[in-house]
């Protein structure tokens, strides 16, 4: 067997500029980045102002709900970039912090495992060096290698005593570990890695505000829902109302009623399918709850997502 020469290139030959080239690409591959950390990250902004300086991105992890910023760089990391995501995370109050460069130096990666070891579970440090390859003459490849992360074994084993989890958040945690597990394994379905000890988990839909979750809900019900909410009242109401004219195509097509939310006194709007079930149920109907879960959150990515780009599109 012959086996092709594989090349390191230069991120410069690739990006001339961080600013006008690199930021704008990653941006754009955000998803990339997300899944070689294990999370579902969805863009919020490019350049976001804090005070005088500007972040590269700011961003968010859909399965904790958590303000991520990161910060990129072509060039190997350095004291200001330091400096800058320190005040970034502060200024947005962000719990994610993710520094990407070409190399991630020694002092760095030790400032922030560091970090991870003083925080408290809720607040990441992530170092990430980006490389670009070929092999013989081929398209360029790119690859996120994650070089600092936080130990979530050792983190949890530091601070569990002072977060007093409860039995049901455990509970709750164990239940969307195994959910978001088939879903990333068998289903390709998200990035994420790390169940939480909440009530719900949030999903990519490809679309940004515009996510699929899962959820126990109030009443011993769960739910599968689509959650509008673009961050303005008048255009949530706009996309909700496109899509509930089209309601009874929607219903023949998913094959089961759903139920509109249009939510008149808060900014967002839902559709959802609900089913009695609560975490404190037995093992075996958890067991059939996940499955349901598994099966309206594909179902809705499936049918709503080529749906919101044509209503996104004639909104315009």
């Amino acid at each position: 067997m012959k086996f092709g020469k594989v090349t390191k290139l230069n991120l410069r030959d690739i990006w001339a500029n961080e600013a006008s080239n690199f930021t704008p690409w990653l941006a754009d591959n955000i998803n990339a980045l997300g899944e070689a950390l294990g999370m579902d990250l969805e863009l919020i902004s490019k350049e976001a102002s804090v005070g005088s300086f500007s972040l590269d991105l700011l961003a968010r992890d859909l399965g904790s709900g958590n303000t991520v910023v990161i910060e990129n760089q072509l060039t190997q990391t350095d004291h200001d970039h330091l400096g800058k995501l320190l005040t970034y995370a502060a200024g947005f109050s962000a719990s994610t912090v993710i520094w990407v460069s070409e190399i991630v130096r020694d002092e760095h990666r030790q400032a922030l495992e560091w970090l991870n070891q003083r925080t408290d579970e809720d607040t990441e440090f992530f170092g990430v060096a980006i490389k670009v390859f070929k092999v013989d003459d081929s398209n360029p490849a790119y690859s996120f290698d994650p070089v600092v992360f936080p130990n979530e074994w050792q983190k949890s084993k530091k601070r569990q005593p002072n977060k007093n989890i409860s039995s049901r958040g455990e509970a709750y945690q164990d239940y969307f570990q195994s959910l978001i597990d088939e879903l990333r394994e068998k289903h390709k379905f998200t990035n994420a890695k790390i169940g939480r000890p909440k009530s719900w988990r949030t999903f990519s839909s490809g679309i940004s505000n515009i996510p699929i979750s899962a959820a126990f809900a109030m009443g011993k019900k769960v739910k599968t829902e689509l959650y509008i909410d673009v961050l303005d009242q008048n255009k949530n109401k706009s996309i909700f109302d496109w899509l509930s004219v089209h309601k009874e195509s929607i219903h023949e097509q998913y094959g089961h009623p759903l139920e509109w939310e249009r939510l008149d006194n808060k900014r967002a709007s839902r559709v959802a399918i609900y089913r009695d079930g609560s975490i404190e149920f037995p093992e075996d109907e958890l067991f059939e709850i996940r499955n349901w879960h598994i099966k309206h959150l594909m179902k809705f990515k499936k049918l709503f997502v080529p749906l919101l780009k044509k209503c996104l599109k004639e909104l315009k």
